[in-house]
C-alpha cells in the first residue's frame, strides 16, 4: 500500500511521512508517525470559487477512540460525536499555524483534516498532525506558502527538552510547557503554560524551537523536491479598478477624523456614518452597472482603515485613541458585587469589562474528562462566555463556539497552577467569566477578573494574576511597532494577537498567532518585555482591589471536612452497593462523601454539625485498634461468660468474665451493668477484626 516513505529524526525519535493508496481522491494525503502516534492528515481544494469575501478555510482535528483501543461515549451512543474540547484546541492550533501563509484573496474552498489512527499516548498527536497538514499541502497542487512546521518545548530542572514524553512531563512538571510553530526563521503561533517562567528563558525555548522548525522545514522541502505537484493557478479576487479609485478619492481627508477617536462607540458610529455615506455614493455613480460587486466595496473600506492605521502607528506612533504605544486604557477592578455567589469580581479596561463568578462545590463535582488520549477529573474548570450584546450585536446563543473554548482554555491555563493543592483546598472551583462589553482582549480581562473572583471567594491563590494583549505594526521585520493594550482597530487590523499573563515573579500563560507569515524571535523578545511593565502595573489594580485571598468563606460555600484513611478500609466506608456510604449522606443530609483511591475522604454538607458527625463516624468505621491502646465505650450485651463493649463505628470488643477484675467474678453483672461506659485495654485484635478487651489490666 505505501508508494513512497520519508523519514527523519526529530528530538532522538524517528519520524515518517508515508504517501499511500489511503485517501486518494483528495488533492494530498499523509500518514505521519511518531513513535507509535499515526495521523492522517488531507488536504482538499474545490474545483470553483465561492461567491463569499472571505478565505473559506477549514480545519478539522479528528479523535477516533479506537486510536486509543477505548470503546467510550454514553451507554446508549458509542460512537465519536461533537469534538471534545482537547480536539477544538488542537484544531485551533493548526488553523492559526497555516492559515497566514494562504492568499486571503483566495476564494476557493480549502479544507484539511488530521484523522487521529493510533496514539501511544507518550507523543502528542497534535505535532503530528501539524507536521502532516504542512506536508500534505506543500506537495499538493493547493497554493500555499508553506511549509511550516512545529514542536513543544519545555524547561525543566535540567533544562529546555524538545518533544519530552508525557509520562515524564507528569513526573517533572515543567517550568513552561509550550507549543511553537511557525516557517523558516519565522515564529507565528504558539501556546504556553507555566508558572513564572523568565522571559529570558522563554526566548530561549523560542531559540531551541526555531532550530528544530528549519530542520522540519528543509526535511519538508526534500519530500516537496521529489514528489510535489505544480500548484493550480487560482484566480485571486480582484476589486475593479474603478470602484477602487471612487472610494479613495470619496474617503480622501474624511477616513482619519472617522477612525482616529478615543471611545469605541464614537468610532464605531463615525465609521459607520462614513460607510453609509460612502455606499450611498457609489451605488448613485454605478447606478447602471449591474455586475457591480458590492463585497469588494466593503473589502475596500476595510483595507483602506488597515492601511491608515499602520501607517500612522509605524510613522507617528499614533493609535486610533490617541494613546502612547506603551499605555494601558483606565483600569479598575470591583469585588463581592453579589450577595449569594460564592465570589465575584468585574475587571474593566477601556471598554472591555469581564465579569467573572466563582463556585465552590464538593470535590464530587469534578467534571470527568473523557478523550481520546486521557480520563481524568478536572477539579478547576474556567468557562469563557461571549454573548452578542458585548459588541452591541443581535445574535443568537447556541453555545460555546471554537474562539469561546480557546479563550477559556488560555485563562485556564493561565490560572491553575496558582492554585492550592486538594488536600490544602479541597474544593472544586468553577468559575464562569462573562464578558459584559468587548473591545479588545476579553481573554486577558478574564484572567484579570477570574483572579479576582477566586480570591473574593476565599480560594488561597499563591499570588495574583494578571493579562494582557500586545499587538504589532510592521512593513517587514526591521520595521515594526509593538502596541501594548491593544484594541478596536488595531486587533482587526494589526499584525500580531499576542497575549502574555503572568504574575510578579514571571509568565504563567501565552498564546499568539499572527497575520503575516512570521515573526522574528527579536521582535517577540521585545514584545514580552513591553508586556512585563503592562502586567506589573495591571497587577496593582488587582491588589489594590483586593490583597489576597478571603479568609472566610461566603455562608453559602458547602462546609468540607476531609480525613485519610487506609485504603484497605475504604471498602468499609463504601459497604456492599454503598450501603454504608449512602446511610450516612442520607442520616445527616450531606451534599456527598467521596472518597480517592489513596484513602482520601472528604465529607462535604452545609450544617457543620451534622458533617462533623458523620465524620466521627467514619473515623470509628475505619479506626484500626492496636493491643495496649485504652478504649471507653458503654455495655451493649451481657452474657454469662463476658460482656461486650461498643467501639462505635460499628464495632465492638469482648470483655470476658477472667477479664472483668483480679480474682473469681460469679456473676458479670457483679462487675458491670447495661448501659454502663467502662474503659478497658485491647488485649487482642486478630486480622478478621475481632477484639478482646480487659478491665482487669488497667487496674
Amino acid at each position: 500500500m505505501i508508494k513512497k516513505q520519508f523519514s527523519t529524526e526529530v528530538a532522538g525519535k524517528t519520524l515518517t511521512f508515508e504517501i499511500s493508496a489511503l485517501a486518494e481522491q483528495a488533492n494530498a494525503a499523509i500518514v505521519a508517525k511518531y513513535g507509535e502516534t499515526v495521523i492522517l492528515a488531507t488536504a482538499v481544494m474545490s474545483r470553483r470559487d465561492s461567491d463569499i469575501d472571505y478565505l473559506p478555510l477549514k480545519v478539522d482535528y479528528e479523535e477516533k477512540f479506537y486510536a486509543a483501543g477505548k470503546i467510550i461515549g454514553s451507554r446508549f451512543i458509542r460512537r465519536e460525536g461533537r469534538s471534545s474540547e482537547e480536539a477544538i484546541l488542537a484544531g485551533r492550533l493548526v488553523d492559526r499555524t497555516i492559515r497566514p501563509l494562504f492568499n486571503n484573496r483566495m476564494r476557493r474552498e480549502v479544507q484539511v483534516v488530521v484523522t487521529v489512527l493510533q496514539i501511544d499516548e507518550e507523543n502528542d498527536p497534535e505535532f503530528v498532525g501539524l507536521l502532516g497538514v504542512s506536508a500534505a499541502l506543500l506537495i499538493s497542487d493547493i497554493p500555499w506558502n508553506g511549509p511550516v512546521a512545529g514542536v513543544r518545548v519545555a524547561q525543566f530542572e535540567d533544562g529546555i527538552k524538545i518533544n519530552p514524553d508525557n509520562s515524564y512531563v507528569i513526573e517533572h512538571p515543567p517550568v513552561f510547557d509550550m507549543f511553537v510553530s511557525g516557517a523558516k526563521n519565522r515564529i507565528n503561533m504558539l501556546e504556553l503554560g507555566g508558572l513564572d517562567a523568565k522571559e529570558s528563558d522563554v526566548v530561549a525555548g523560542f531559540e531551541a524551537a526555531q532550530k528544530e522548525i528549519n530542520k522540519l522545514i528543509d526535511f519538508q522541502e526534500s519530500v516537496r523536491k521529489e514528489i510535489g505537484k505544480p500548484k493550480e493557478d487560482v484566480a485571486l479576487s480582484e476589486p475593479d479598478e474603478a470602484l477602487r479609485a471612487a472610494i479613495t478619492a470619496f474617503i480622501d481627508g474624511k477616513l482619519e477624523a472617522a477612525v482616529y477617536h478615543p471611545s469605541k462607540m464614537e468610532q464605531q458610529s463615525e465609521i459607520g456614518k462614513l460607510k453609509h455615506e460612502l455606499f450611498m455614493h457609489l451605488k448613485e455613480l454605478f447606478a447602471e452597472k449591474k455586475d457591480m460587486n458590492w463585497k469588494a466595496a466593503d473589502f475596500l473600506f476595510e483595507d483602506a482603515i488597515n492601511n491608515l492605521v499602520h501607517k500612522n502607528v509605524l510613522e507617528k506612533e499614533k493609535r486610533p485613541d490617541g494613546r502612547k504605544l506603551d499605555e494601558l486604557r483606565p483600569l479598575s477592578g470591583e469585588v463581592g458585587l453579589f450577595s449569594r455567589t460564592h465570589g465575584s469580581a468585574l475587571f474593566t479596561r477601556g471598554n472591555t469589562q469581564a465579569l467573572a463568578v466563582t463556585t465552590l462545590a464538593a470535590p464530587g463535582a469534578e467534571q470527568m474528562i473523557e478523550t481520546m488520549e486521557t480520563s481524568e477529573k478536572r477539579r478547576f474548570m474556567l468557562h469563557y462566555n461571549f454573548p452578542p450584546f458585548s459588541v452591541g450585536e443581535v445574535g443568537f446563543f447556541r453555545g460555546p463556539g471554537r474562539r469561546e473554548i480557546g479563550h477559556g482554555n488560555l485563562a485556564r491555563k493561565s490560572l491553575e497552577r496558582l492554585l492550592p493543592t486538594k488536600e490544602e483546598f479541597p474544593y472544586t472551583i468553577r468559575v464562569v467569566s462573562e464578558i459584559m462589553s468587548s473591545n479588545g482582549s476579553s481573554s486577558m480581562a478574564t484572567v484579570c477578573a477570574s483572579a479576582l473572583s477566586m480570591m473574593d471567594a476565599g480560594v488561597p491563590l499563591k499570588k495574583p494574576a494578571a493579562g494582557i494583549a500586545m499587538g504589532l505594526m510592521m512593513s517587514d521585520v526591521d520595521n515594526f511597532k509593538v502596541m501594548t493594550d491593544i484594541q478596536g482597530p488595531e486587533d482587526h487590523h494589526g499584525d500580531m494577537d499576542f497575549k502574555i499573563a503572568g504574575t510578579k515573579d514571571g509568565i504563567t500563560g501565552m498564546q499568539m498567532d499572527v497575520k503575516v507569515d512570521g515573526l522574528t524571535i527579536e521582535i517577540l523578545q521585545k514584545t514580552m518585555e513591553q508586556a512585563k511593565k503592562a502586567r506589573l502595573e495591571i497587577l496593582e489594580t488587582i491588589t489594590s482591589t483586593l490583597p489576597a485571598g478571603r479568609e472566610k468563606l461566603s455562608p453559602f460555600v458547602p462546609t468540607i471536612r476531609q480525613l485519610k484513611i487506609s485504603p484497605s478500609k475504604i471498602g468499609a466506608v463504601i459497604g456492599p452497593g454503598g450501603k454504608t456510604i449512602n446511610g450516612l449522606i442520607e442520616k445527616y443530609e450531606l451534599a456527598g462523601i467521596n472518597v480517592d483511591d489513596d484513602g482520601g475522604v472528604f465529607v462535604s454538607g452545609t450544617d457543620l454539625a451534622k458533617v462533623e458527625a458523620a465524620v466521627a463516624v467514619i473515623r470509628g468505621i475505619t479506626r484500626e485498634f492496636k493491643v495496649g491502646e485504652i478504649v471507653e465505650g458503654p455495655i451493649i450485651k451481657i452474657m454469662d461468660f463476658g460482656a461486650i463493649m461498643d467501639l462505635g463505628g460499628g464495632k465492638d470488643g469482648m470483655i470476658h468474665v477472667s477479664e472483668l477484675k483480679n480474682g473469681y467474678v460469679k456473676n458479670v453483672e457483679e462487675v458491670v451493668k447495661f448501659g454502663d461506659v467502662v474503659r478497658a485495654k485491647i488485649i487482642r485484635a486478630d486480622d478478621d477484626g475481632r477484639i478482646g478487651l480487659s478491665i482487669k489490666q488497667l487496674e
